[in-house]
């Protein structure tokens, strides 16, 4: 990943440079010097995707817990 790549993820992803470094244990600066210096560390990089997977499997655990609520309703009726 390099420092541009960084940058887009932030915007896509909606976070500021210092809402990422918290979500993935880095200073601020950190990502900051990742991006001005184009280089992006490889336990950096393991961190954002580990981020990455930690949104999606939250984003399913939300799903199901809806579709639990939905099956105890279509239960309830009967």
């Amino acid at each position: 990943m390099t420092g541009s790549e960084l940058k887009a993820f932030c915007k896509k992803q909606g976070l500021t440079y210092k809402e990422l470094a918290e979500n993935i244990g880095y200073g601020e600066g950190a990502i900051k010097g990742a991006i001005a210096t184009n280089k992006v560390s490889s336990p950096m990089e393991f961190a954002i995707s580990m981020y990455l997977k930690i949104k999606k499997l939250e984003s399913e655990i939300k799903s199901y817990q809806e579709l639990k609520k939905v099956l105890k309703e279509i239960i309830k009726e009967d």
